[in-house]
């Protein structure tokens, strides 16, 4: 599955952990996702996927929600994405 990164952030507060998004696109599929993600404790991630820029084909976002809990490569790609645009102490 070939993947195209459009957009990403993420920062940190005190309240709510690593909060962050990505706005990524799927070769082949209508439309662009985003993914939102946070992390209070430990090393799991909680996430939402959504689509982007408004509605799109049912099956195509449940694909890419299966691909994101079967791949942790394709996952961890993401997050570093995010991940990548925190400021350095």
């Amino acid at each position: 599955m070939n993947v195209t990164v459009i957009e990403a952030h993420m920062g940190w507060s005190k309240e709510d952990g690593y909060t962050g998004q990505v706005k990524f696109t799927v070769e082949g599929h209508q439309g662009a996702y985003e993914m939102t993600l946070q992390k209070k404790r430990g090393n799991d991630w909680m996430y939402g996927l959504i689509f982007a820029d408004g509605l799109g084909k049912e099956e195509e976002i449940l694909f890419v929600e299966e691909q994101l809990e079967e791949d942790d490569e394709l996952f961890d790609t993401l997050v570093e994405a995010a991940k990548s645009t925190l400021e350095k102490e």
